[in-house]
This record gives structure tokens, sequence and C-alpha cells, in this order.
């Protein structure tokens, strides 16, 4: 994936006179990586079809003791397709309420075949989120456990689908349920095979269209980098409602491999997910950058058939170490550019292996143009800093929301010649292309943040503290932790005569929102501080929340409220979460998620914990306690057991 480059000459001018620019420049920050010729049937579910034709009892999925075939699949896929035909047409927008499963693709190809269109919401979707999508969305019917859909499509007309019952996150009952769509619903544009939905500022989540051929291409390059074949493994890891689940998914079904797919926990805990690489044998990975990091920090280990990495949706903070045997592929990319456009590749064997410094994004995918652009979008020198723009091939159709579609997918400016290019979506990410052409992420243009890979929009959070009537305003800041994290913390101002708490608030915002988006932080304040304006002065908000915990009436005092005789686990367990919600005030009686703890932040508890006193927990213990005091008990009883009788 190299660029080409010619010496610069002087740009040629348009009939109209304006000065064309030379894309090839190498003083000027353009990349472009030709996509070779395609071979064979270039569709994605042509290529299924394919496996299913030559390899009919090759596994195609396999979890636990439970393994399918191509065969297999490819049937059941066909009777739920036959189940759903005269209810489900080509373009319709069909939401999936499914966890990684062989019931999750075997539904994917099945919609496939219909020409539906596909929609991952995700096993446990927020019930107001998930009517909130139903309501702005033509959306033909929903896919799930019926317990887990919003009152509208759990009461509505319910059509049994006889998909796969077994393995970790199978469901025990599907259904497609289908309820009238508002008269207002959009329907999702033509061609598009899937779609998934990102932050909105308005409070409702907004939903992207990608076409059949973007992804085809995406998966041509995630085969020819990974060597994805037959007898391989490929991980079904990534959140169902995360665009990267598209990439593992259809990679293993156009490949001939097998698709494992990964139980819950190995999300939440980084040595568990190790010994499960171990385990499943899995040979090609793609994993949020926040669950690999942790690993990195570590001895790697070394009976791994693991040989390949991707890792995305977050900034990488340092490189694998001489040690790693897979290759780390450092994957950028967002939902409207088809989850992937630039990558930087590393190995054990480079020189730069085991630095902490933050490896760049890299260089475009084939296919893909990136532009660093300035406020009107003309390209800049490179080693400027500037907005990345992207485009060619890989680009979503849009949105499904026309007017938003036309912000933030621009014509390519008059006089930039970009050969094959005909749109470039804003991407509103600041980078440098330094002279050796490796894109380096440098942060946000706009208030948009991401949290642990999720793009959010903290309009979007504050909007769902807001449909609180108790609420009068919220402002969400999004400050960074010494380690480089970002948290959201949300500022709330009551109604008149109205007394709130997080903990009162915080069930209700999480059925509007993705967990990421859940602040670890809750502030109830009188007032917002103002700027010289008259508006909320958010820079201040940013600063305060920067500088830690605030108290709040019922907190415990930030001596740590522990009596003089607390046991070694209530320490420890206490001084971690105040240190990762960044809540001093945290007492042994309130929960963890109670707390603002979301399952990636029991991953770094859970690392800290066995770090400091050797005990390793497991996720699902961490959740399932009813308060901190819990947690500790269940350190300091493994601590006991270790030591020598008498001691």
């Amino acid at each position: 994936m190299t660029q080409p480059t010619t010496a610069r000459t002087a740009a040629p001018t348009t009939a109209a006179g304006t000065r064309r620019t030379d894309p090839y420049s190498s003083t000027l920050s353009i990349a472009r990586t030709t996509a070779p010729a395609a071979e064979g049937p270039g569709g994605v579910l042509a290529l299924f079809e394919e496996w299913a034709r030559r390899s009919p009892e090759a596994p195609a999925v396999i979890d636990g003791a439970h393994t399918w075939t191509y065969r297999q699949i490819d049937d059941a896929a066909e009777e739920s397709a036959r189940a759903l035909r005269d209810r489900v047409r080509p373009g319709d927008l069909v939401g999936v309420c499914l966890d990684r499963s062989a019931a999750l693709v075997v539904t994917a190809v099945a919609l496939a075949r219909l020409g539906a269109v596909y929609l991952p919401m995700g096993p446990r979707p927020g019930e107001r989120r998930t009517e909130a999508v139903t309501e702005d969305l033509d959306v033909a019917c929903l896919i799930g456990d019926p317990e887990v859909l919003p009152p509208r499509h759990r009461t509505a007309e319910h059509l049994p689908l006889a998909l796969p019952g077994e393995g970790a996150n199978a469901p025990a009952t599907v259904v497609a349920a289908f309820a009238a769509p508002a008269a207002t619903a959009r329907r999702a544009p033509s061609g598009a095979f899937y779609a998934v939905l990102t932050s909105g500022s308005t409070g409702r989540p907004k939903a992207v269209a990608v076409g059949e051929p973007a992804l085809a291409a995406l998966l041509d390059w995630h085969r020819a980098t990974s060597g994805l074949a037959p007898g391989d493994r490929q991980s079904l890891l990534i959140g169902v409602a995360f665009d990267p689940h598209l990439l593992e998914l259809w990679a293993g079904l156009t490949s001939g491999a097998a698709l494992v797919p990964a139980p819950d926990e190995v999300r939440w805990d980084p040595m568990v997910l190790a010994d499960w690489w171990r385990e499943s044998a899995v040979s090609v990975c793609v994993a949020a950058t926040p669950m690999v990091e942790p690993l990195l920090e570590r001895p790697w280990p070394q009976d791994l058939t693991l040989r390949h990495l991707f890792v995305g949706g977050d900034r990488m903070h340092r490189r694998p170490g001489a040690d790693v045997t897979a290759a780390v592929h450092n994957a950028y990319g967002p939902a409207e550019a088809t989850v992937v456009s630039t990558v930087y590749t590393m190995h054990g064997s480079d020189s730069a292996a085991g630095t902490g410094s933050a490896p760049p994004i890299g260089r475009p995918l084939p296919g893909v143009t990136v532009v660093v652009a300035d406020a009107d979008g003309r390209p800049v020198e490179r080693g400027a800093e500037g907005e990345l723009l992207i485009g060619g091939g890989g680009l979503a159709l849009g949105y499904l929301d026309p007017e938003l579609t036309a912000r933030r997918f621009r014509a390519v400016p008059e006089g930039l010649d970009l050969p094959g290019v005909e749109r470039l979506y804003r991407t509103g990410d600041r980078v440098r292309m330094p002279d050796d052409g490796e894109l380096e992420f440098v942060g946000r243009l706009d208030d948009q943040v991401k949290i642990s890979g999720v793009r959010i929009e903290p309009a979007e959070v504050e909007a769902a503290f807001e449909k609180d009537p108790a609420v009068l305003g919220a402002v969400v800041a999004a400050p960074r932790t010494a380690d480089g994290r970002t948290r959201l913390v949300a500022y709330v101002r009551a109604a008149a005569g109205a007394v709130l708490t997080a903990e009162a608030l915080l069930p209700a915002v999480r059925a509007w929102l993705p967990e990421q988006a859940v602040p670890s932080d809750v502030r109830i304040v009188d007032s917002f501080p103002l700027d010289a304006n008259g508006k909320v002065d958010r820079a201040e908000l940013a600063r305060r929340a920067a500088g830690g915990h605030e108290p709040r009436p019922g907190d415990a005092p930030e001596d740590g409220g522990l009596p003089a005789d607390a046991t070694p686990g209530e320490r420890l367990v206490l001084s971690a979460v105040r240190e990762l919600l960044d809540r001093p005030g945290t007492s042994l009686t309130d929960s963890f998620t109670g707390s603002g703890g979301t399952s990636l932040l029991a991953a770094r508890l859970l690392t800290v914990i066995e770090k400091e006193s050797g005990v390793r927990l497991r996720a699902p213990e961490l959740l399932r306690q009813p308060d901190l005091r819990a947690v500790a008990l269940l350190v300091d009883t493994r601590l006991a057991a270790r030591q020598p009788a008498g001691a």
C-alpha cells in the first residue's frame, strides 16, 4: 500500500481558470492506494454461497462444543428467509437484537438473501433507544428474544423463527416482531446492504447505510492481509451494534474459515480474552483497542495460534513488544467509510517494538483516498495539521437523513483532481501526514469524543438526562485521565423542588444510551458557569471535571471513610475504584455499576486487583456483587486461602 508520487510541477488550470491541485504532489497531504482488480464472485453473499457449495461440511461456526457446517448455516438461512419472504421485501430495514451466536450468523445470511438491510442493534438494546430508532426509521421488523424488545414490538404480531438455540450467547426464543412504522419514518437508501447506528447530537441515534461493494472491498483487503482461509478461525468478538462486527462476521463466511463467537465475559477481562484465544485456537481476531492494550503490557502468551490481530476504535498508546508473535494492525475508520480506512501494521521484530510511543494510523486501504484539509477543504502541506477527509469506493451511501448526509459528505472541491473520487466524507478528526506518508491521529475538531471505541456526542448524553422532568438541564464534559483515557462527567441541574441523585438518574439514562455513553460521574449542581457571552462555559466544566470529583450529598468522606481495621481487600478495592472512576467519595456500600462502572472499566479493575494482590477475579464475579464490600470479601477470602496454615 504505497502512495504514487511525482515531482511537483506548476499546477495546471481548469477551463474556468481555477488552479488545479496535483493529487500526487509529494508535498501535499494526499494519499491513495489503488485497488487490485476483483477476482471471482465479488458479492459478499455470493462468496459465502460459493464456499457452501465447495465445502459444505467445513465448519462455519464453532461455539464451544457446538459446530455448524456451511451447509447447515446455508440451510437454516434459507428456512428463515422463506419464513420472512412474504413480510420482508428487498430494501427493508430489519433490526437484529441478537448476540454473537450461530443464530446471529444465520439471520445475517437470511437477510442478505432477501435483499433486506441488516441493522444490528445488539442483544440488549436500551428500551427507549430502541423505541427511538423504530420511530425514526422504517424498520420492517425486529428480530430477537421477545423479552428484550420494546413494548410496542413486545405486543405486536410475532413470527417465530427456527434459529440455532445452542452456544454461549444463544437466545432461547427468537421472533420477528412486526409493528407499523411511523408515517415520517425513513427508509434505507437504494443499494444498502447494512446500516449501523452512531451517536446523534439531537439525543437520538442516527443511522449510516453501507452498500455491498464497499463491504466487499473491505473484505478483500482483510483476506489478503490476514491470509484467512479454510482451516482458520476468525473471532466473532466485537459488540454486535459496533460496525467492525460486520467485518468479523462476513470475513469468516467469505473465506471458508470458521467463526468463533466469544462468550460475554471474554470482552470484559483481557486475561480471559488471551485464554479464549488459546482454547478456541483463534487465528485472526478483531478487537477494540482498550481491550488489547492491557495485554501488551504483560508478557505475551507464546502458545497462541493467533497470527493477526486487528485493533481499532480508539487511540493506541503503545506498540506491541518484541515477544508478540501476532502481527498487530492499528486500524482507523469511521462507520461512514465502512469500518477501516487506514491501517498501520506492527510486528514484534520491528525496531520500535515495545516503545511507549503511539503508533500512527497508517496508510489508506486499497481504493481509498485520504486528504488532510484546511477549513475550505483544500489539502495542506505535509506535516501540517488538518481535518481528515476520506473518499473512494469505501464510502457509505450516506445517512438515512438526507440533510445530515449533505452536511458531512461533500463534493470534491473545484480544481482538486482526485481520480475516481466523487465525494469526500468529513471525519471531524484532526490528523497530520508527515513526509513518510503515515497518518498520525491528533484529536477531534468538534465536541464528539470516543469512549472505548464508540463515537459519542455529548449532546446525546445531555438529552438523555433532560428527558427526566426533574432535570432542568445537563451539560457533559469529557476530560482525560492521567493514563490518557477519556471519561464522561455529567453536570445536572434539578428542576424547582426536585431532589436528584446520580443513583436515581442513571437507570433511566441507561435505557437511552449505549453502555459506553453512560457517564462515570454525575454531579448535581445549582448552576452552570457562564462565559462572557452568557453561554455555558464548557471549558470551565471540563477543567473542573479534570480536576477530580466534587463531593455530592451522601458521598463518603474523602479520607476514605474506612474503619481503622479495614481489610486489605477493602483498602485495595476501594482505592482502585475511586481512581478508575475518579470519585474519591465512593464508599464500600456503593455498587460498582451504580457508581458509573462499565464492563470495560471492570476489565481495568480486575487488572489492578490482580497486579496488586495476585488475586484474579472473573468479570461475572465482580459485576454480580451487590456492593464493593462484597467484592473486597472475595479478594480477602482468596488471599486468606493462599496463606499457609497457622500463618
